[in-house]
């Protein structure tokens, strides 16, 4: 069988793919990425960092437990991030999690200089925090678009493709004292990303 070539065939199928490309890049400036992740005070060197010589007669080096760690919020589109470290003692639940929203959508409206008329395409993982029934209410108050995970698959976002992995090698091998040195380590990195 052959296929022909029908005079402005061509046209047509270059109108598609820029079409599809604009609605691409329309939406992904209206999608959001929400994840959070644990920063540890330390975390252990990779294998090839822990390398060292030694006598085979030598003990093996004990790995050093965390003494403290701190809990980010992070949400991101193409051009932001908004970071939230949860405080000690503090609990991520339905009421925590939409005051982060609320300040979410001021940032964005802020941002966007107030022309916030498209919807917002909210991606976000699997936490029940995320999922309880006041903050379904509080997305959709918003305006928010949820979209969903497929069913059997695990939770994963962008933001553990293309920000943790970067972000937690950084990390890795540092002794921090504080939270607030975990803090700075992780805005000082994350200026170089955003810059």
């Amino acid at each position: 069988m052959q296929i022909k070539n029908v005079k402005g065939a061509s046209r047509l199928s270059n109108f598609w793919n820029i079409f599809g490309a604009i609605q691409m890049i329309s939406c992904r400036a209206q999608l959001v990425t929400m994840d959070e992740a644990w920063l540890y005070h330390y975390d252990p060197e990779t294998k090839q960092q822990s390398m060292e010589w030694q006598h085979s007669d030598s003990p093996a080096p004990k790995i050093q437990k965390s003494v403290g760690k701190v809990l980010a919020s992070i949400f991101w589109d193409q051009d932001s991030i908004l970071i939230d470290y949860l405080p000690k003692g503090q609990t991520i639940n339905a009421e925590y999690y939409s005051s982060l929203l609320v300040q979410l959508k001021n940032i964005l409206k802020e941002k966007r200089h107030g022309q916030l008329t498209k919807v917002v395409l909210f991606l976000r993982d699997n936490a029940p925090a995320h999922w309880a029934l006041g903050t379904q209410k509080k997305l959709a108050y918003l305006g928010f678009q949820c979209l969903a995970h497929p069913p059997y698959s695990p939770d994963l976002a962008s933001s553990d493709y293309h920000l943790f992995p970067g972000l937690k090698k950084q990390l890795k091998g540092h002794h921090f004292l504080f939270d607030m040195e975990v803090i700075a380590a992780v805005e000082t990195w994350l200026d170089g990303q955003f810059s």
